[in-house]
């Protein structure tokens, strides 16, 4: 039995995103609530530290807000996709330039956790870009707006 190319694409651009935000959310809540276990990986110390990691993980919540709706019904909500996209590479392209301006010696820790987000954001854009892409010419080849439903 063959699976119909909507089906597949449909399934595999729920699978994409749903990976990404299953990731940036457990990412989130680690930094929400155990800070500490971060602070030295951004070379952060002192009273603020904590809190500063805190604050990261309330923005990578907020950054993730726009997946599930998308994830339940991509066809009906292409331009939350697109909204996605978009954000994940200002991500890629903003921790690349941090990454950037560090100083070459003094702070290869930070550069490691930097290089990770920007592995784990690339990679995510390439998935999540690739099967948004397949999924809307998808769409656009059978001229029909489905459901959303597999």
């Amino acid at each position: 039995m063959t699976v119909p190319a909507g089906a597949a694409s449909l399934v595999a651009v729920r699978v994409a995103y749903a990976a990404v935000f299953a990731l940036n959310v457990t990412c989130a809540l680690q930094f929400a609530f155990d800070p500490a276990g971060y602070v030295a990986a951004y070379q952060l110390e002192g009273p603020g530290a904590e809190a500063a990691v805190r604050g990261m993980g309330v923005a990578f919540l907020m950054w993730n807000a726009t997946y599930p709706l998308f994830v339940a019904r991509p066809s009906s909500h292409a331009a939350l996709g697109a909204v996605v996209l978009v954000q994940q590479l200002i991500g890629c392209v903003g921790e690349a330039a941090i990454l950037l301006s560090l100083p070459a010696t003094g702070c290869e820790v930070l550069a490691a956790s930097i290089v990770r987000f920007v592995v784990f954001d690339a990679a995510g854009l390439a998935a999540m870009g690739a099967t948004f892409a397949w999924h809307r010419a998808t769409c656009r080849r059978a001229g029909a707006r489905p459901t959303g439903r597999p």
